[in-house]
């Protein structure tokens, strides 16, 4: 099966990005992240999406861009929280090298903050986030062939653990520490 050599899979705020960056560099590929393919092809913010289009369109638009990076992108894939969401692209994560990351719910408050432009957190974050981990965890467990978490670790850690979880070869040696 081609197509990512790692996909990055967890709520907002869990490092995906960050993380993905040092895994991309670690094994001289590209780092892909789809709801910024999402941001450009629609010419406006996530946030702006929701309130323009609202959730169905932007579920809709998140679907067909990770559909594209699967099939296209061969580095490190970072997919949008609510991503696994979608029957769909759950079938097309089966059998592919999916790390989910995870942190609970005051580290998650500490990273994403209480003003950032989170639409599915304009009312009471703490509470709304634990509400989208209780139905998401199951399914990025489902997707996942590994699960790991970023609390009170810094990314170079996490990229190890995974590098290691996926026995990868890197083309750089590991961080001394």
């Amino acid at each position: 099966m081609t197509g990512p050599a790692i996909v990055l899979v967890g709520p907002m705020g869990v490092g995906k990005s960050t993380v993905g960056a040092i895994l991309a560099e670690r094994l001289g590929v590209t780092c892909r992240d789809t709801d910024q393919d999402i941001v450009a092809k629609a010419g406006k913010p996530i946030s702006e999406i929701f309130l323009d289009e609202g959730e169905p369109h932007f579920r809709e638009l998140e679907r067909a861009a990770v559909r594209t990076a699967l099939a296209e992108h061969t580095g490190v894939l970072a997919l949008g929280g609510g991503a696994v969401l979608a029957e769909e692209t759950r079938a097309l994560l089966a059998g592919r090298p999916v790390v989910f990351l995870e942190m609970g719910v005051a580290e998650a408050v500490k990273r994403v903050g209480l003003d950032a432009p989170r639409p599915l957190l304009v009312i009471n974050p703490r509470q709304q986030w634990r509400k989208l981990m209780e139905e998401r965890r199951p399914l990025y467990t489902e997707v996942a062939r590994v699960v790991v978490s970023t609390e009170d670790r810094t990314p170079d850690e996490v990229a190890d653990e995974i590098l290691a979880a996926l026995q990868l070869p890197t083309t750089q040696p590991e961080k001394q520490q």
